[in-house]
Parts: C-alpha cells; structure tokens; sequence
C-alpha cells in the first residue's frame, strides 16, 4: 500500500474516539481569537520530536491556556462545535469527550450546564457522549456534593477518574462508580499511565470498571494484562500522547502491539491535542508506519471503537457493516 493509498484508507475508515478531554482539545484558534499577538505562532509542543518534560509541566501548561477559554457554558458549546466538527473531518462517528469536575470548583460553572453546552453542540452524522473527570482527591468541601449528584444529570453518560496516580484511592471513589452504574452510566478510570500496573488491577478489581484509559504499565505484569482480557475490558489508548509524555520511550516500543497480539480489547485516540498537535488519523498512521498494524488491523481497532460505543445494537451493526465494506475494498 503506498502512503497515499494508505491515507486514503485511514481518512475513509469510519472511527471513533472514545478518551479525549475537552480541555485538552481547546481549539488553538479560540485562543487566537482572544489574543492574536500571543497565539500567532504555532505550539513548540506540536512538533513531531517534542517530549514533555515532566506530567507536571504538561498539566501546568494544559491548565495555563484552558482557564483562558473555559469560562462559561457558552465557550464550552463554542469550542465543541469546533472540535466536534474537526471530528466530522475525519469520518468520526462517535466521540466520548470528557470535561474536569476542577472546572466546577475553580470556574464556578455548573456541571450540568457544561454537559448541555457540550452535547448541544453535537453536528448531524456525530454521536456525542460527555463524561466528567475527577481527580482522586477531588471529594472536598465544595466538590462532594457535586459528585454525588452528578450521577443523576441529565446527558451525563459517565464518570472518570483523571489526574495523577501517585494519589492513593479514596474511599468514597468505589462506592461512587457502583452507584453510577446502578444508575445506568459508564465508568472509567485513568489508570497504569504514570502509575504501575497495580493501579490496573486497582482500577478492575476495586473500581469495576472495564474502560481503562491509557493503561499501559500493564506490560510490566502478565497477570494484571490477562486479569484485563478475561474480564473483557478495553483499554482506550492515547499512543502520541503516551510517546510525548515519555510514558513510552518511542512508537515502535508501544506495548498495544503486544496488548492486541494478545487479545485485549484496545481503541485508540488522542488525548489532548492542544497539548501533542495530534489527530485521531495520526494515531491510526502511528501503528501503521511504528508499529506495522496492517489495513485489517487498523480496522479492528476501528470496530472495537463502535463495539464499546454507548449506542443501540442496531446503530452499532450499522457502522461495524461500514468498516467491514471498507476493509473488503481496500
């Protein structure tokens, strides 16, 4: 396949993104807007060899320019249109986008208000659904009540737990994930990305979820990496975002070959494009060129996407018939 034939491929593929926080995702051009001066040139970090120093100065940077633009429901709606459509750009069916409960505290904006600016933004052909992230130290005074309630919001498809790993796991935090899923919502958590593999294990067996974000110490452990398959979990990975944050030291070292030589569930997506310059087609050419996924494997990644969607069996059959008409014509 030549690198034209194989963009082609990768562009027409129907995809999904199902880990991307929004923002992360901030539009550089809404920044632009606000001030052209200081955002007429494009990001250092975008650049190809870039790798963050530390996850700290990449959440301080994150941190810096979002607090700029996340100040109301209404920039929430005027930044997802933006990214949303972007989405729609690359033949992306379904997003699962995440916003931080911090907003909430710091920005005194209300939870339910930003997953309707979010979800309303949503374009024909784009199935949208809005998670919100929690730091594992999050249950304070102001956010508690915040949390317990949230599970309860209307379009509010589930929860996350973002942040750091090197904070222990709070009590209220499993007894929260099983009431959201009595409730019907999705739970995921952040886990084995700085942190060991332990924290997969933790995340599986004491939080109940089966969608793991990034995931990827669980390499360092065969049991924790079968605990994960046999339990049918999937693991959403960010493999840019894992390079530039030097969780992984290089593409062709990324352990989702091994994880899906083996049999777990993997998807793949972006992250936080503000801060690694990426797309969702970039990561399908990453495996392609790094890490030798051929079309037909690029395709299960793709249905693996839509198998763990949030939709209607009849609506996922649908897009899981697209990929396979485009894999028997690639």
């Amino acid at each position: 396949m030549t690198e034209q034939d194989l963009s082609h491929f990768i562009h027409s593929l129907p995809k999904t993104e199902t880990h991307l926080h929004i923002e992360g995702a901030l539009p550089y051009e809404l920044l632009q807007g606000l001030n052209p001066e200081k955002f007429a040139e494009p990001q250092q970090c975008w650049a190809p060899d870039f790798k963050w120093p530390s996850f700290e100065a990449f959440e301080s940077h994150l941190i810096e320019h979002a607090v700029q633009w996340f100040t109301s429901p209404e920039h929430y709606h005027e930044a997802a249109k933006i990214i949303f459509a972007k989405h729609l750009e690359q033949n992306i069916r379904y997003v699962e986008i995440s916003f931080h409960a911090g907003i909430i505290e710091f920005m005194n904006i209300p939870g339910p208000e930003i997953v309707a600016a979010i979800r309303s933004a949503a374009p024909k052909g784009l199935e949208v659904r809005v998670f919100m992230g929690m730091a594992r130290d999050s249950y304070n005074k102001v956010l508690a009540p915040v949390l317990q309630d949230c599970i309860n919001w209307e379009g509010l498809a589930g929860i996350d737990l973002h942040g750091v790993e090197y904070l222990p796991l709070e009590h209220w935090t499993p007894k929260l994930w099983e009431r959201a899923r009595a409730n019907g919502l999705e739970t995921k958590a952040h886990a084995g990305e700085f942190g060991p593999s332990g924290h997969v294990r933790e995340a599986l067996e004491i939080l109940g979820a089966r969608r793991i974000q990034h995931g990827i110490r669980a390499v360092d452990d065969p049991d924790v990496l079968q605990l994960a398959i046999d339990l049918g979990a999937t693991f959403d990975i960010c493999p840019i975002s894992n390079v530039k944050l030097d969780v992984v030291e290089s593409m062709p070292l990324h352990p989702i070959r091994e994880f899906f030589d083996r049999g777990l569930r993997c998807t793949i997506s972006t992250d936080d494009p503000f801060s690694f310059g990426n797309r969702v087609e970039d990561e399908y050419h990453a495996l392609a060129h790094d890490l030798d996924f051929s079309p037909a494997e690029l395709g299960r990644i793709a249905k693996n996407g839509f198998e763990v969607a949030l939709v209607d069996d009849a609506t996922r059959k649908e897009w899981i018939a697209e990929v396979d008409e485009r894999l028997a014509v690639q």
